[in-house]
């Protein structure tokens, strides 16, 4: 039996996304949510957010389709860190690697959303899509 699984966006494909979006401007409890933003559960929007997708290397069975673990190496090659507004959108890295796509109805943006888990403690995590920061990095070979 086949399952109806939220479709696995890559770089090319979460750009296109972007482009075709037309954002308004909102009034949710999330804010612009430029760089990467904590948010607990009550103040994400659930009645206005849909999933669209995902950017997870997983298989329907929920192995990764590598055989192994995603990285959490970052991609910053100019400098930018983790949280900034800057910092690019690469699907292969983390932590877009183990991120989920948000669509909004009440802005007709889109939202990526992974969760963070530390030794005690669990973080959702929030950030808008923005075409122009999505950048199809390959990860750095392994044998090299």
């Amino acid at each position: 039996m086949a399952l109806n699984l939220p479709r696995r966006f890559d770089a090319q494909s979460l750009k296109a996304l972007a482009l075709a979006a037309s954002p308004k401007s909102c009034q949710c409890p999330l804010g612009p949510c430029s760089g990467w933003e904590s948010v607990t559960e009550d103040r994400w929007p659930t009645p206005s957010l849909t999933a669209v997708g995902s950017l997870r290397a997983d298989t329907a069975d929920g192995d990764q389709a590598s055989g192994s673990e995603p990285t959490f190496e970052e991609f910053h090659p100019q400098g930018t860190r983790y949280e900034s507004a800057l910092a690019p959108i690469a699907p292969q890295f983390f932590p877009y690697n183990r991120c989920d796509v948000f669509s909004c109805s009440r802005c007709e943006r889109f939202l990526l959303r992974y969760t963070e888990f530390g030794g005690y403690y669990v973080d959702h995590r929030v950030r808008a899509l923005n075409a122009e920061l999505v950048v199809d990095a390959p990860l750095p070979d392994a044998a090299a």
